[in-house]
């Protein structure tokens, strides 16, 4: 459904983009994850042939950018971050608007944007201004226009931006609503724990390069190295962790915040002899668990070095790695 092959985008010796090869497919909902500047709006902006590249190529339903743009516009729902919308209009009206600038006419109209807004749960704001809404229904209300002429790919940017807990767990259920529609979805987001829960694949930008394309357990077992067991125990976590280092199934031993993190040798995977030596040496061991992974420490592991920040856990106690 999309694909571009080595697109890029300069502006004068800046690179926005940067040789992209990115390839979705029906019904991937693709959260797109990097920070502000990274190339996720430039990407987005190209795919719905709003802006030119300077070179590659991108095809959206098999059209190419560059000889289809009308027939990709008419395949697509782009919301941007911050778009304009008409306070004096009803919401009603407002879909009406858009559905007639869609070419939707006559009873069809009004049975489109009655659909849409029953898609995004606003039917019972139907009659009400747009002013009057809060910044997660104006988001909702948003979508809904994008969805008045039933489109294959939507190309959504940035949508959970500035919304509050519960507006962005509706929106995240109102996505995959959507994928369940058959729809395919790339949303853009520097808000990272919160795709993994969403998306069935994800991609890492950063200084308009794609670090990493995947699903989201690909990208967690890249990052992941060897596993890393937390222990904690009643007394002081030093004479503990020192009772550790000499046991053949630990790699590496830190203390951090009164927890002693065990990096795991080579071809251990039962951390139990551990949790026995030091019962056996007479700790209390009040817990042990695996340190968990998450799309967001994927994120710092995987930018390491450009960002400037050191993820923790797993990276920070494996043996070998710069500090």
């Amino acid at each position: 459904m999309i694909e571009t092959r080595d697109l890029t985008k300069k502006y004068g010796d800046f690179n926005a983009l940067e040789s992209l090869d990115l390839k979705l497919e029906q019904g991937d909902l693709f959260g797109f994850i990097g920070p502000n500047g990274a190339g996720k709006t430039t990407t987005i902006r190209i795919l719905s042939t709003l802006l030119a590249p300077t070179w590659g190529e991108a095809y959206v339903c098999g059209y190419s950018i560059y000889t289809h743009p009308r027939e990709i516009r008419r395949a697509i729902g782009y919301m941007p971050d911050i778009f304009g919308v008409y306070d004096d209009m009803r919401v009603i009206e407002y879909l009406e608007f858009f559905a007639a600038a869609y070419r939707i006419g006559g009873p069809e109209r009004r049975r489109v944007a009655e659909r849409s807004l029953e898609l995004v749960d606003l039917t019972v704001k139907r009659d009400e201004l747009v002013t009057s809404l809060s910044r997660g229904m104006t988001q909702r209300l948003g979508l809904a226009r994008v969805l008045l002429h039933d489109p294959q790919v939507l190309l959504l940017d940035e949508p959970a931006s500035g919304l509050d807990p519960r507006a962005r767990i509706e929106m995240r259920t109102l996505l995959k609503r959507l994928q369940g529609l058959g729809k395919t979805i790339l949303v853009s987001s520097h808000i990272l724990p919160e795709l993994a829960d969403i998306c069935n694949r994800v991609g890492i930008i950063e200084y308009g390069r794609l670090l990493a394309c995947g699903n989201v357990q690909d990208l967690l077992a890249q990052v992941r190295g060897r596993p890393v067991i937390r222990f904690r125990v009643a007394g002081p976590a030093e004479p503990a962790a020192r009772l550790l280092e000499s046991a053949a199934e630990a790699a590496a031993v830190t203390v951090r915040d009164g927890e002693i993190l065990v990096a795991l040798a080579d071809g251990v995977v039962d951390p139990s002899p551990l949790a026995a030596r030091l019962v056996a040496d007479g700790q209390r061991l009040l817990s042990m668990r695996e340190s968990e992974v998450n799309l967001e420490t994927a994120f710092l592991e995987l930018t390491r070095g450009r960002l400037g920040r050191e993820p923790e856990d797993a990276a920070s106690v494996s043996p070998g790695e710069d500090d």
